[in-house]
């Protein structure tokens, strides 16, 4: 069953065209993909709007949400890369207090 949403690729594609950008490497290869995740659109949004405000940031970051999905690939990319919580939340944006709440939420029981 299809999901009913906004086309990201589209809506992305379109924006870069209009503007009459250059896309990297890196934005091309996000929208060959078949399926974006939440990861990959803020992913894509970063590159193609490319705020470096600090205020811009926090009032975006308000305004977030995100799956399941997304929050099970941050929490491994912690895991992965061996990072705390602190150096998780820099990287991807996030609230230290959201971060150790997902831990919580997610965290299997040993």
């Amino acid at each position: 069953m299809e999901k009913n949403g906004p086309d990201y690729k589209k809506l992305f594609t379109d924006i870069i065209v209009k503007k009459g950008l250059n896309p990297g490497k890196k934005c091309m290869l996000i929208l060959k993909k078949k399926n974006l995740t939440t990861l990959d659109i803020l992913l894509l949004n970063d590159l193609v709007f490319n705020t470096n405000c600090r205020q811009t940031d926090i009032f975006n970051q308000k305004h977030r949400s995100y799956s399941e999905e997304a929050i099970l690939k941050i929490l491994n990319y912690q895991k992965t890369n061996r990072l705390n919580n602190i150096q998780l939340a820099n990287h991807f944006k996030l609230s230290r207090n959201t971060v150790t709440k997902w831990k919580k939420i997610y965290s299997k029981p040993d």
